[in-house]
């Protein structure tokens, strides 16, 4: 016999497919030690789906809503609404009514609240998602507000929410938590970590009169309290001016809160930490930090909810209790999307220094640079040209008195980057690193096809010492360096002695030997090729995977196919976010590359590439001549014009080079991937693997061991694949604690317009035009004039900066691959504008100031 009814005190957190998050939660928090919770039961998910195989039309209703477009309100609304209708009128058979009415207490008023199966998860909280109802009276109204709960899965907002987070309609169940109701003095909620810094050792709490609903539907603005080691350290009062009563026949109403006392507090300091320590033990018992509902009556509080606080960034583990601060990778290499776990330890196994994980990013530890004054200036210093808002982060942890201690040794590390470059302005230097470079990915390339099982394993990971040979050669890097520090001294020098904002991204236009521009104006041959034949064109709007086996038979195709193989035999190793060796390469997915192409075809005449680079070489060159005829005329202007020269030469020869390591490093982990996703297919037909890109979850040295034993843990494997989703909705920081906080710095200025949204100036230029918001590089649709608003650019968006007037990005830095290649491009560009792609709406017309680092929204989308 079914089990529809459980007690709360026989269920646990193991048990949410039965009782759904809420109930599975509350069954666990009365095993917590001093957590008072008010008595009930769970109606169990087997009672939801009795119902609904009793309800005839349930199953063609479902149908049709799961293929509703997720962004489609009105088929949402009208479809949901049909379901819920279906579940409500439903009459509930008379031995399932009897269960749930035999366990209720007929002296007592009862809460009756939704708990979904895909509700308050470690991963995901679906909060507010369903529906509750309080102070429910009488047999019959319980039953009611059951069989409402049960309709509740499927609200507007419920369904919207499964919809765009990929959960199946037909997977999820409903519960129906029914508990004693309580007639609270107080109610609200307390969060174990701070829920706006993510610091962990600081709890929240927010409190109001009567019951916590004025608080959830924002009628009242609550109490506030702030706690750490048992201390209240802040503290905000409210003007409460309502309070949620409940009503003895049923039901709640709102009552004035007499003004005397709108203001007094809802709990005193001792009840606060009071409550906290409680918080802690549930925190501790669930670990993870909790967000947690609490009313407190007469003798106590009561605790009504818990579920994990699902948007905290995670926090790196260490082996020690003393504070360490990381900075963020992915701010610094222009990718902040989650890494899956092959992809990061490859990126670990590429760099030298000890990285940490966190929510599927690399931090840095630089605890100890910042301990040492003399490391610490040059770190802000180099970090700031960078990136301004790291170093004001810094700066403001810097500011607490003992979270860094000095540096006991009194000495830090070397900087890199912080020594001026001693090397030659050689353009042989440059030619010798490149060819240096080609000669080894070929050698790579050749040798690793003969190589499969332990062998390959084996192979790459002695050629990753190779990759980092090259990567970190000294001669490489002292040229990546002097291009940055000329690009420094032109801009200091230039605008001290001339008054010249950004002088030096007018004279680094057009610089040789930058692969990442060539690219870009690569893909514009290729649409020459394909300009004239407009079968083909017509033919790759509507391509899908294969396309290019299809082309030579078009009028056209054939020279089609040749000139884009030709394209993806240099550059079909990039991506978006290519550091992370998992993500599909342009080879792969060669229909990646169609919305630039096509824009290109649609926005640009024959020979554009050529004339874009001779244009951007005529106007570096016209720089040159008046930056040096400006300078002759200044008091030693002679010597000062000399100097400027060498530098400009410097920056000429050199700055191109920037972006061709990590064109080498990307081509090996192309080589790499394709190998690997071979012994990946083996290990499928073998049974090792279920799928062949389950590898791209396991570790390099645990995907070692699972060739070498043919032994795999799948369940390790299904934990890390709902880690990573979870880990995709995440906003990493650019500095990070490990209390938890995440610190992201402010701009410190005040020379802007009204309303302007601020960022770095990293390519000089004034621009007007249509806002286009893109996300998602393979859905790009530009035409001439647009402003590219997007999250981050890597070198695989290059090919899309031909095709804009301006560049705006919510992170970056004035030498990270975006501002370079807009410099390149000669294109007005500001990064780090903060929330950008949310503050501005696509269509909207925007001013981009490169030169002085904002933007300003004109008018309406």
């Amino acid at each position: 016999m079914r089990n529809y009814v459980l007690g709360l005190q026989e269920i646990d957190r193991t048990q949410v497919a039965v009782v759904g998050g809420k109930g599975a939660n509350l069954g666990e928090l009365t095993r917590v030690e001093g957590a008072r919770v008010p008595a009930g039961f769970c109606v169990t998910t087997d009672a939801f789906r009795r119902i609904t195989a009793e309800a005839p039309t349930i199953d063609g209703l479902l149908d049709r809503l799961s293929s509703v477009d997720a962004n489609d309100r009105g088929a949402i609304r009208a479809r949901s609404a049909e379901i819920r209708r279906a579940i409500e009128e439903t009459a509930i058979p008379d031995d399932l009514a009897a269960a749930i009415t035999g366990a209720l207490d007929e002296r007592a008023a009862h809460a009756v609240r939704s708990s979904a199966t895909a509700e308050d998860l470690p991963t995901a909280s679906f909060a507010g998602q369903q529906d509750s109802y309080l102070n429910v009276v009488g047999q019959a109204e319980v039953l009611r507000h059951v069989s409402r709960c049960w309709a509740s899965l499927f609200t507007e907002r419920a369904v919207t929410y499964r919809l765009r987070n990929g959960f199946d309609h037909r997977k999820v169940g409903m519960a129906v938590v029914v508990q004693e109701m309580l007639f609270p003095v107080s109610a609200g909620v307390l969060f174990t970590a701070d829920p706006v810094t993510s610091n962990r050792k600081v709890a929240a709490v927010e409190a109001t009169f009567g019951l916590g609903e004025a608080l959830v539907s924002g009628l009242v603005n609550a109490d506030s309290y702030q706690v750490r080691d048992d201390e209240v350290i802040a503290k905000a009062f409210g003007t409460k001016e309502v309070a949620i009563h409940p009503v003895p026949t049923g039901g709640t109403w709102e009552e004035a809160v007499d003004p005397a006392r709108r203001a007094a507090p809802a709990l005193t300091d001792a009840q606060v930490v009071e409550l906290v320590r409680l918080g802690r033990r549930i925190e501790a018992h669930f670990g993870h930090p909790q967000d947690i509902e609490w009313c407190l009556v007469d003798d106590g509080f009561r605790v009504v909810q818990s579920r994990a606080i699902t948007t905290l960034f995670p926090v790196p583990e260490t082996d020690d209790e003393d504070n360490h601060v990381y900075v963020s990778v992915g701010h610094q290499q222009m990718m902040t999307d989650a890494i899956k776990p092959l992809g990061l330890s490859f990126w670990q196994l590429t760099t030298p220094r000890p990285m940490a994980e966190a929510g599927g990013r690399l931090f840095v530890d630089v605890t100890r640079i910042l301990a040492s004054p003399a490391t610490r200036a040059a770190f802000f210093d180099i970090a700031g040209k960078s990136d301004p808002l790291i170093p004001d982060a810094l700066g403001a942890l810097l500011d607490r008195d003992g979270f860094i201690p000095p540096e006991r040794e009194g000495h830090g590390f070397p900087i890199p980057g912080a020594a001026p470059a001693t090397i030659e302005t050689d353009p042989a230097v440059v030619t010798e690193l490149i060819e240096q470079n080609a000669a080894s990915v070929a050698v790579l390339r050749r040798d690793i096809r003969a190589k499969s099982g332990t062998a390959l394993l084996d192979f790459i990971l002695a050629d990753l010492q190779e990759l980092r040979r090259l990567l970190f050669d000294p001669r490489s890097h002292e040229v990546i360096m002097a291009g940055m520090q000329a690009t420094w001294w032109l801009n200091e020098r230039l605008g001290e002695w001339l008054g010249e904002g950004n002088a030096a991204d007018a004279l680094t236009q057009s610089v040789p030997h930058n692969v990442t521009a060539e690219m870009g104006l690569a893909l514009l041959d290729v649409a020459d090729v394909i300009r004239p034949h407009p079968e083909v064109v017509a033919h790759l709007h509507d391509a899908e995977d294969g396309f290019l086996d299809e082309l030579p038979g078009l009028p056209g195709g054939a020279q089609a196919r040749d000139a884009i193989l030709a394209y993806l035999d240099k550059y079909g190793v990039r991506c978006v976010g290519e550091i992370d060796i998992t993500r599909p390469r342009w080879a792969e997915q060669p229909t990646t590359l169609l919305p630039m192409l096509l824009t290109n075809i649609r926005n640009f005449e024959h020979g554009a590439g050529a004339r874009r680079f001779e244009q951007g070489l005529r106007e570096a060159r016209q720089k040159e001549q008046d930056v040096l005829a400006r300078l002759r005329a200044l008091p030693d202007g002679a010597a000062k014009a000399d100097e400027t020269q060498r530098m400009i030469d410097r920056v000429r020869t050199f700055t191109g080079y920037r972006e061709y390591p990590k064109y080498g490093m990307v081509s090996r982990y192309a080589a790499y991937k394709q190998a690997l996703l071979a012994e990946a297919a083996r290990l499928v037909r073998t049974g090792v693997l279920a799928e062949r890109d389950d590898v791209f979850y396991l570790r390099f040295d645990e995907l070692q061991e699972v060739v070498r034993t043919s032994e795999v843990d799948r369940d390790l494997i299904r934990r890390r694949k709902e880690a990573f989703r979870s880990y995709e909705s995440l906003t990493p920081p650019r500095v990070l604690t490990s209390d938890g906080e995440t610190v992201n710095g402010t701009y410190r200025r005040d020379d802007l317009p009204t309303g302007a949204l601020v960022g770095l100036p990293v390519s000089a230029g004034v621009v007007e035009g249509r806002a286009r918001v893109v996300l998602d590089l393979a859905r790009a649709d530009l035409e001439p004039g647009d402003i590219l608003i997007t999250a981050y650019t890597d070198p695989s968006w290059s090919p899309l900066f031909v095709a804009v007037a301006g560049l705006v990005t919510e992170v970056g830095g004035a030498m990270t691959h975006g501002a370079v290649i807009a410099r390149e491009y000669g294109l007005p560009a500001v990064v780090g504008v903060a929330q950008a792609t949310r503050l501005v709406q696509d269509g909207q017309r925007i001013r981009l100031n490169g030169t002085d680092g904002y933007l300003e929204i004109l008018s309406p989308a």
